[in-house]
C-alpha cells in the first residue's frame, strides 16, 4: 500500500526486509522486492532441499520456477481454476528460464465407483473416451514466458498408489498437438525433454514437424518412450533441419531402419556432438550404417550404442572409424555381443588413435586382455589431453 522500500536508507531497508513475512501475496512482493535474502527465506521455509546453483544462483528465480512447477504438478483440468496459472504469469515471466514438470494430472472422472464396478481390472481404461484424459494445455503459459530456455516434461502420475489405472499415464494425441504448437512458438527454447510419456511414432512425427528449423533448439531428449523406426526417421530429418547438438533416444524401440535413417543424417550433419541410442535394437545393420556415417562425420564427440544387440560385423567396421575419425572422444558399446574377434578388431583400429578418452566395453563379451589393452590406449589419450590442458590453460573451455 505504501511502496517506498527503495527510498529508505540501506540500514532501514534491511530491518524492513528482515521482518517481512514470507506469506505476503506474490502480487505485492514479486514486483517490489528484489532482495535475495528475502527470497532465500521464501525458498528455505517452503522446500527442504534448496540448491540455488541450479537456478543461476538466483533465489528469486528459484522461488518462481519451483512455485510454478508445483502448481502445474497439481493442476487438475476442469477442476483447478485456470487463473491460478494465468494470474501468476505476469509475476513470474521475467524470472522463469527452466521448467521441470514430472507429473501431469488427468481430469477427475465422474461416476468413478460405477466405472470400477463395470470394468474389469485388466481393462480399466476400455470404453473411456480419450477426451476424458487430456492434460493441462501448456500453450498459453509457455508462449507467455519470454525467457524460457529449458522445458523438461513427463506425462504421468507419481505416487498414485492404490488408485493406479493405466489411463492415468496417457499422453494423448491431443496433448501432443497442444504441446507441439506451444514448443514451436517458444522461440528461445534451447533444451526440450519429453521422457517416460509413451511417445510413439505418430506423436514423434507431430513433434518433429513443429520443431523443424527451430532457431534455438540444441538439445532434444525423447528417452524412455515408444519410438520405433518411423519416429526415428522423422528425427533424422530434424537433425539436419535444426541446430541440434545433443540427441537422446535411449530406451525406445528403434530398429535397423531407424538407425539407418539417423546414420544418413549423421553423414551430412555438422552440429550434433552427442548421440545416445542405448537400449534400442539397431542390431548390426543399424550399427554398420552408423559406422559408415562416422567415417565422414567430423562433429560427433560422444556416441552410446549400449544394449543394441550388436556383434562382430559392427565392431569390424567400427575399427575403421577408430582409425580414421579424429573427433570422437567417448564411445559406449557395453552390453553387446562383440565377441573376441570383434574386440581384437577394435584394438587394431585404436593403434594410432589419439582422440578417444572414454571407451566402455563392459559386458560386451570382449577378451579381458584385449579390454585391458584398449583401456591402456584410452588412458594414455586421456593423460595426454590433461597434460595438454595444463600446458595451454587458455585452450580450456570456459
Amino acid at each position: 500500500e505504501n511502496p517506498i522500500l527503495d527510498r529508505l536508507l540501506p540500514e532501514h531497508q534491511r530491518k524492513v526486509l528482515e521482518r517481512l513475512s514470507t506469506g505476503l501475496p506474490l502480487a505485492v512482493t514479486a514486483n517490489l522486492i528484489s532482495d535475495e535474502d528475502y527470497w532465500k527465506r521464501c525458498c528455505t521455509e517452503r522446500w527442504q532441499v534448496c540448491d540455488v546453483s541450479l537456478y543461476g544462483n538466483s533465489w528469486k528465480r528459484m522461488f518462481f520456477e519451483c512455485h510454478l512447477e508445483n502448481i502445474l504438478k497439481r493442476f487438475i483440468p476442469n477442476t483447478t481454476d485456470p487463473n491460478q496459472v494465468l494470474e501468476l504469469i505476469p509475476l513470474c515471466k521475467d524470472y522463469v528460464r527452466k521448467l521441470r514438470v514430472d507429473q501431469f494430472l488427468p481430469p477427475v472422472k465422474v461416476d468413478r465407483k460405477e466405472e470400477r464396478h463395470n470394468l474389469a481390472d485388466t481393462g480399466s481404461d476400455l470404453g473411456l473416451s480419450e477426451v476424458s484424459v487430456h492434460h493441462y494445455d501448456l500453450e498459453v503459459l509457455i508462449t507467455a514466458l519470454p525467457h524460457l530456455e529449458e522445458l523438461h516434461l513427463t506425462y504421468n502420475v507419481k505416487d498414485c498408489g492404490m488408485n493406479f489405472e493405466w489411463n492415468l499415464f496417457n499422453f494423448t494425441y491431443q496433448d501432443c498437438c497442444n504441446l507441439a504448437v506451444a514448443v514451436k512458438k517458444c522461440h528461445n527454447l534451447k533444451v526440450f525433454k519429453l521422457t517416460h510419456s509413451k511417445v510413439d511414432d505418430d506423436k514423434t512425427r507431430l513433434l518433429v514437424r513443429n520443431l523443424l528449423d527451430h532457431p534455438c533448439l540444441v538439445e532434444l531428449n525423447l528417452s524412455h518412450n515408444l519410438i520405433r523406426d518411423k519416429g526415428a526417421q522423422a528425427v533424422g530429418k530434424l537433425i539436419n533441419r535444426s541446430r541440434l547438438e545433443i540427441l537422446d533416444l535411449c530406451n525406445n524401440q528403434i530398429g535397423h531402419l531407424g538407425a539407418q535413417a539417423l546414420a544418413e543424417a549423421l553423414a551430412e550433419n555438422s552440429t550434433l556432438t552427442s548421440l545416445n541410442l542405448r537400449l534400442n535394437c539397431v542390431e548390426d545393420k543399424g550399427g554398420e550404417a552408423i559406422s559408415r556415417a562416422l567415417l565422414t562425420n567430423t562433429t560427433l564427440k560422444s556416441i552410446h550404442l549400449g544394449s543394441n544387440n550388436l556383434s562382430e560385423p559392427t565392431a569390424t567396421l567400427f575399427s575403421q572409424v577408430l582409425a580414421q575419425n579424429t573427433t570422437l572422444t567417448s564411445i559406449n558399446f557395453s552390453c553387446n555381443h562383440l565377441g573376441l574377434d570383434g574386440g581384437k578388431q577394435l584394438l587394431d583400429g585404436l593403434a594410432d588413435n589419439k582422440t578417444l578418452t572414454e571407451f566402455d566395453l563392459r559386458l560386451a563379451e570382449v577378451n579381458q586382455e584385449t579390454e585391458y589393452l584398449i583401456h591402456q590406449i584410452v588412458w594414455a589419450n586421456l593423460e595426454a589431453v590433461r597434460v595438454g590442458s595444463l600446458q595451454h590453460p587458455l585452450a580450456k573451455p570456459l
